[in-house]
């Protein structure tokens, strides 16, 4: 159905390539985010309806699975009481109502299949939705550094000067040392607390032996 196809699109759909593919990233994501909050509603109320189908579907099964069986009971009834052309005519109607109810039976399950679909469609267009939802900030955020950062690389090769230059590199250089400082008292600190746990384990180890040789000394 065109439905499931739509949603299909927006569940295949790559939020980093849509935003690099896009001449207004932030307006373009809004809009997914828009288009996948109209698909989910969509997709629910179709659910909703395909639900109320199935049950109809259900009812008319059950109905006519009745109507089948009181039938086949006055069959029986005719036959018991010697009119067998009354029988062979409640027969008649029983079988008419087998195939109706087994026609119902088929259609139930079809119809349990397709809300099936809808209910996995919905599950993963949600799922989709958070997802878009929770990446839309970064993602802008990471465009108007990237546009950011062209702007400045492009004034920086307009401005040609090399004190510039040299002062950026300068920067950029300090930058590095501070975290390669800060990375190095990090793993200090990890190793120092890697260090403090092996020696617990180490003197957990001692004693247990401790313990297990005394043991073994006093049952000697």
């Amino acid at each position: 159905m065109a439905l499931l196809e739509r949603v299909s699109t927006l569940i295949r759909a790559n939020l980093n390539d849509l935003i690099d593919q896009a001449e207004d990233p932030e307006k373009m994501i809004k809009q997914v985010i828009l288009d996948m909050e109209n698909q989910l509603l969509q997709v629910k109320t179709q659910v909703a309806i395909s639900i109320a189908d199935q049950h109809v579907l259900e009812k008319k099964q059950q109905e006519n699975a009745e109507n089948e069986r009181q039938w086949m009971r006055r069959a029986e009834l005719a036959l018991d009481k010697g009119d067998e052309v009354l029988a062979r005519s409640a027969l008649e109607r029983s079988m008419s109502y087998k195939n109706m109810a087994e026609s119902f039976t088929q259609q139930v399950e079809d119809q349990k299949g397709q809300v099936e679909n809808l209910k996995t469609a919905l599950l993963k267009l949600q799922q989709k939705l958070v997802e878009a939802q929770s990446k839309s900030d970064m993602l802008i955020a990471q465009h108007r550094r990237s546009r950011a950062m062209n702007k400045a690389t492009q004034a920086g090769m307009t401005m040609g000067e090399e004190s510039h230059s040299a002062a950026f590199d300068r920067m950029k250089s300090k930058v590095r040392h501070t975290e390669a400082e800060a990375q190095a008292k990090a793993d200090l600190v990890a190793d120092n607390v890697e260090d403090r746990f092996a020696a617990l384990e180490k003197q957990d180890e001692i004693d247990r032996l401790l313990a297990d040789l005394k043991a073994k000394r006093k049952a000697g």
